[in-house]
């Protein structure tokens, strides 16, 4: 399989990949209520010679183009669902559907690997081995789409899996890839301080919940100031303190939730632990009682270093050197890391930014939006990897 004829036919195919980004601009649906968007990505899928389309979950989509000449098998991923926002662009093609929109770019992440599928599926005879295109519901809303497919599997027999995030905030024409840890795992905790509630003239008559839930606040800090090294990157943040409804009133219970992020997957399973023991020598210090209730989210994102380096490399093959950044990693998260639990592979990021037309709004921002050449720049580092992993 030849990369330049591959290569030559982006350019000619990328007005249809503006095209289908539009359309799915228009139409969002939200995390797990993709059945409109499965629709529409199966039947452009359909329209494709020699791929092998289904539906692995009610929301998403699965095609397989099996090469004629033997070899590994690698996936390809992109999410489909939007987000709960009201769009604020004034684009042309602005969301039909109130309240909802693609503030991530994960319309545009379905067009590029459609658009990948596309071509690939014209080069069947030259292709070694079986590419596997994953249109993935739900990857905005834990407890996420990744594992629901996972378990319907499109993972099984997989060597590699890749996979790309559009990036409003880096400049397009920029690439970045990491190996390693690249992303957290967002979980999330709830509590509940029971005490005794009662007049705040007579504080003595009773277990000031919001007080105690006070201390705990600030204790559960001290887990990343002094229980954890600090090269080891941890977030404890406690994001609603909910209790009391009148000025003179000491509640008898209060709720706090929040969220835990973490790189590491030890450190992962220490920090429930340790945020009980600060929770119940508080609680018991003053007479209270809790309630804890901790909910793991999606797993780290830690990238395959070979894989990693082979994207790099075919970066600065495509762009050159000046094309290519180090991810800085993030506390954010993305169930990506599913598949990678499954198969080594790396999750790269792709600019789509642009200054000079104002595309400067961040994700999930009612003006988010993205330059489509950014799209083509996708294919084309998809292809190449592709390419480079199936002749390895």
């Amino acid at each position: 399989m030849k990369l330049e004829n591959l290569l030559a036919q982006v350019e000619s195919l990328y007005p249809e990949v503006v095209g289908w980004r539009r359309y799915l601009h228009q139409h969002p649906e939200l995390s797990f209520a993709e059945n409109e968007t499965a629709a529409y990505i199966e039947g452009i899928l359909k329209s494709f010679d020699h791929l092998t389309v289904t539906r692995p979950t009610t929301s998403s989509v699965m095609a397989r183009l099996v090469g004629k000449l033997p070899g590994r098998t690698l996936a390809i991923r992109a999410d489909i669902d939007a987000l709960p926002i009201q769009e604020d662009t004034g684009l042309a093609f602005t969301s039909q559907n109130d309240g909802v929109m693609h503030a991530c770019g994960h319309d545009g992440h379905t067009a590029t690997v459609l658009g990948v599928a596309k071509i690939l599926s014209q080069h069947r005879d030259e292709l070694e081995g079986e590419v596997r295109f994953l249109f993935q519901h739900a990857e905005e809303l834990p407890p996420g789409g990744a594992d629901e497919m996972i378990a319907a599997g499109v993972m099984d027999g997989v060597d590699w899996v890749i996979g790309a995030h559009l990036q409003s905030p880096v400049e397009v024409g920029k690439i970045g890839v990491v190996s390693g840890p690249m992303l957290a795992s967002p979980d999330t905790f709830h509590i509940t301080i029971k005490g005794k509630g009662g007049h705040a003239a007579e504080p003595h008559a009773t277990v000031d919940s919001i007080a105690i839930g006070a201390q705990v606040v600030t204790n559960l800090q001290h887990i990343v100031s002094r229980a954890v090294n600090p090269m080891e990157p941890l977030v404890v943040s406690v994001t609603q303190f909910i209790g009391g409804h009148a000025h003179n009133v000491i509640p008898g219970s209060v709720q706090l939730t929040g969220t835990v992020r973490c790189m590491e997957p030890t450190l992962r399973e220490e920090v429930p632990q340790r945020m009980e023991q600060i929770i119940a020598g508080i609680t018991q210090a003053h007479g209270a009682e809790y309630e804890f209730k901790y909910i793991y989210g999606y797993r780290p994102l830690i990238n395959d270093k070979e894989i990693s380096q082979l994207v790099a490399d075919t970066v600065v093959e495509l762009f050159g050197a000046e094309a290519l950044y180090t991810i800085k990693p993030s506390m954010s998260a993305d169930d990506f890391s599913a598949y990678l639990n499954r198969a080594p592979g790396t999750y790269f990021n792709i600019g789509a930014g642009n200054q000079e037309q104002g595309i400067v709004y961040p994700h999930h921002h009612p003006k988010f939006t993205i330059d489509e050449n950014s799209l083509r720049i996708g294919m084309q580092v998809f292809l190449a990897s592709t390419v480079k992993l199936l002749n390895k």
